[in-house]
């Protein structure tokens, strides 16, 4: 006698319907993008569009400017990297008594901004591009007597997932994060550690944009590095894995130089001093961490420009522990915010030039404080006024799109673990009737 189980097994279709909603829940989960506006590209150039502009420029002042292409690659994953570099009056002044000055913009892909600057600031080197309020002639002593080499991009791969729709992707082409791939402290976790963000790579300098950066740093041997990042307004210094910083002179150098620079420039409005300090919680600048402990530069500067262009849900959450400093600086910008933001840190590079040369031991040239008049931007009262009149309506726009974001979390969340269990009851199903009809 043949007994039929009392739960028949569910039909082939809703087992099918829910893998489709499985595969669905995950393809979301790539495509949708954790930003907070699309890219603009009325404020911001492709990176194809950066590498134009800055080869037509070397082209044009072939006498100041040169561009080197440097290219690395580790199992099957190569990248590339241009470097340029700004040596003004060559014939005038011998380089080994120059000041030489290391900015590396663009090591995630996703702060754009640092590479306008960087394209900014090279027009500004050698075309004299108009600065309201600035008298660059006064300027032209200070070149004299420095070395510049500046990295626009260093995450290009990187900048090209951003690009193709990743909006707020920090890593490079394989899924790495650049900045915690160098050697010291590698692989340690935070408390805030998200292990999609901050991907060390699977070794030391296992990246090719980092085995570049760091190639580079060796062959030139910079006095002066500055790494430039975005999404708050801060001058940072080592350490950052640690509150406190290095002790001698160098330290005293580099404090001397950010707390000058930002009472001159910024009204000490920046935050100033270590990373791991400063911020309140623990950071990861490797870089800077690596050239303190292992090269001896003489000042490792990390600076963080005022703005970013997207941030993600879970950098929001960890950000909003900090709203004042933080997450309120993270803001759609109108086209005349953007260009403040930008002149005003091309302005800043100026002045760290010349504070450079004014305390770097050995300088050849005795600064007559040239900058001391120069006008910062006039853009802090035209800045505050667009805030004012916008702040409300970017905190509802960031606080309804976290809500959405949260909302298609859960959601996929749901659609898996609804799969999942189907899945368990199916399972048990089955071995019921085969247990029922193993007993017959």
């Amino acid at each position: 006698m043949a007994l039929t189980s009392a739960h028949p097994a569910p039909p082939l279709l809703v087992c099918r319907l829910l893998a489709l909603a499985l595969t669905l829940a995950l393809a979301s989960a790539r495509k949708i993008p954790a930003s907070i506006t699309p890219i603009s590209r009325d404020l911001y150039h492709s990176s194809d569009s950066i590498l134009g502009e800055i080869k037509a420029l070397v082209a044009r002042n072939s006498d100041s400017l040169t561009m080197d292409t440097v290219r690395a690659s580790n199992k099957g994953y190569s990248a590339e990297m241009f470097v340029v570099t700004f040596n003004h009056a060559k014939e005038t002044v011998e380089d080994g008594s120059k000041i030489k000055i290391m900015l590396s913009f663009g090591q995630h892909g996703r702060e754009l901004i640092t590479s306008e600057v960087a394209l900014s600031l090279l027009y500004i080197l050698t075309e004299k591009r108009r600065i309201a309020g600035v008298d660059l002639s006064s300027f032209e002593k200070i070149l004299e007597h420095l070395v510049i080499k500046v990295v626009p991009m260093e995450n290009f791969n990187g900048r090209k997932r951003v690009e193709a729709g990743e909006l707020c992707d920090r890593r490079n082409g394989r899924g790495v994060d650049l900045n915690r791939n160098w050697s010291v402290d590698w692989g340690k976790k935070e408390k805030d550690y998200n292990p999609f963000e901050e991907d060390p790579g699977t070794a030391p300098f296992s990246e090719p944009e980092a085995q570049i950066m760091q190639e580079l740093s060796k062959s030139f041997k910079p006095h002066i590095w500055v790494n430039v990042h975005s999404g708050m307004e801060a001058l940072f210094m080592p350490y950052d894995h640690k509150n406190t910083t290095p002790d001698g002179a160098p330290s005293q150098l580099m404090r001397s130089l950010l707390e000058n620079l930002n009472r001159r420039h910024f009204q000490d409005s920046c935050l100033v001093g270590s990373g791991g300090g400063a911020v309140g919680y623990v950071t990861s600048i490797y870089l800077l961490k690596f050239c303190t402990l292992h090269m001896g530069l003489r000042l490792i500067i990390c600076m963080i420009l005022q703005r970013c262009q997207c941030l993600s849900p879970l950098r929001y959450m960890e950000m909003r522990k900090h709203p004042p400093t933080i997450a309120s600086k993270c803001s759609t910008l109108s086209r005349r915010q953007h260009l403040i933001v930008i002149n005003k840190w091309c302005m800043a590079f100026l002045i760290l030039f010349e504070e450079g040369l004014r305390i770097l031991p050995g300088s050849q040239v005795a600064s007559q404080g040239a900058l001391d008049k120069w006008v910062p931007m006039g853009g802090e009262i035209l800045e505050r006024n667009a805030d004012e009149k916008s702040g409300n309506e970017n905190r509802q726009l960031e606080g309804l799109d976290l809500g959405m974001q949260e909302l298609k979390t859960y959601f996929r969340l749901f659609i898996i673990s609804t799969f999942l269990l189907m899945l368990m009851f199916c399972s048990r199903i089955s071995k019921n009737r085969n247990r029922e009809s193993g007993n017959f």
